[in-house]
């Protein structure tokens, strides 16, 4: 069994619409457990006027009856308020690329002749879908106990100091911050750069910390490049838009360690095989070892700034400033939710796939025996093998 989904729709269109696939029938789905991701979503510091707008409100349309899921795809909508305002309206062509943006490389694909073909597709408008769909995926992986949350650790080069404070305190704090922050000092900055920037014509990004508890050892695998658990969630995290990097745990500053210093030692304690650090932020070999799943992503200033930038109008053939269309000055306070909501997605991908079943009563002895089947429990004699012989 896999999970997959699809979205469509554009940002001024009807609406976005989003299919998931794949969920076991039984798990308890209601509009308002969808409501609270996609809320987080709009709000935060350096929101554009969009967010004044639109009031999302996910509709479910099928896969759920009677407050349940079916195993049936859920069909998921959201209807864009915006669109009235839009609808038959005369719109002057989009002629003049925004560096940075998808316009000129969309246009080179598919023979556009207007980049708001372009734009109105590769808008992070579509992410309230993902939301959506990752609300759902987070119910799933609630019933099993794993929780995902995340929080703005660095913006605008003002990083947070998170150091020594429990996940769970991190990811409170965070919700209640409107720049998602969990550290006062560190926000106060963050909410000062943004007002800035915005106030300069210039965009801002960021780095966003995902972390999810619960999550059992044996989800994904080290025998195909494609089935390891780190390339899932890269791959999903690299498709957010404007993210430009992923790591896992340490990641790029554990190129500047040697190996003894980072690699994660493996003790007893009272019988028990524990693991004092988790710099490899959960996940060996592809393969998460039950300790807390980590990872960072890098997001790029989105590239629709009033400050002008150097283009060219290809209608005219000749060198002109960017344009400038409705935009956040910084989005990553808004993105976390959107980082969440992938974390969630793929996990629950491979927690299906480990676990196997149609229904949710089906899989939950199936989970309890996945959490007994530890690394303690492993079928180690010490006798010695003879391979290929």
């Amino acid at each position: 069994m896999s999970l997959r989904f699809l979205t469509s729709g554009e940002s001024h269109g009807p609406g976005l619409t989003a299919i998931l696939e794949g969920l076991p029938a039984g798990l308890a789905v209601t509009t308002d457990l969808i409501a609270a991701d996609l809320t987080r979503r709009q709000r935060g510091t350096g929101a554009g006027n969009r967010m004044a707008i639109e009031l999302d409100v996910a509709q479910i349309l099928g896969g759920v009856m009677e407050g349940r899921t079916t195993g049936a795809p859920i069909s998921l909508h959201i209807p864009n308020k915006d669109h009235a305002n839009w609808q038959g309206k005369v719109v002057p062509p989009f002629v003049t690329p925004r560096p940075g943006h998808t316009d000129l490389a969309a246009a080179l694909k598919y023979g556009y002749d207007d980049f708001r073909l372009a734009l109105e597709r590769a808008s992070a408008r579509e992410t309230a879908s993902r939301v959506a769909v990752g609300a759902v995926c987070r119910t799933y992986l609630k019933a099993f106990g794993i929780e995902v949350g995340g929080w703005v650790a660095a913006l605008g080069g003002i990083s947070a100091g998170t150091k020594g404070m429990l996940i769970g305190r991190c990811v409170e704090a965070a919700r209640a911050s409107d720049v998602s922050c969990p550290d006062p000092g560190a926000a106060d900055k963050i909410r000062a750069a943004i007002h800035a920037a915005g106030e300069q014509g210039e965009t801002l990004g960021g780095i966003v910390e995902v972390v999810a508890t619960g999550v059992p050892a044996g989800l994904g695998s080290h025998v195909h490049w494609d089935r390891k658990l780190s390339t899932r969630l890269g791959a999903a995290l690299l498709s957010i838009p404007a993210v430009k990097g992923v790591e896992f745990g340490e990641g790029f500053a554990s190129a500047a360690l040697r190996g003894s210093q980072l690699h994660d030692a493996i003790r007893l304690d009272g019988g028990r095989l524990v693991r004092p650090t988790n710099r490899c932020g959960g996940i060996e070999g592809g393969i998460s070892n039950g300790q807390p799943v980590v990872a960072r992503v890098a997001i790029k200033p989105i590239p629709t700034t009033r400050k002008p930038q150097p283009s060219v109008n290809l209608a005219e053939k000749k060198e002109s400033d960017s344009p400038y269309e409705r935009s956040d000055t910084c989005p990553v306070p808004r993105a976390v939710p959107v980082v969440e909501a992938m974390l969630a997605f793929v996990l629950a991908d491979a927690l299906l796939e480990k676990l196997g079943g149609d229904s949710l009563a089906e899989q939950q002895p199936r989970f309890e025996q996945l959490r007994k089947a530890t690394v303690d429990n492993l079928p180690i004699s010490g006798k010695p093998h003879v391979f290929w012989a």
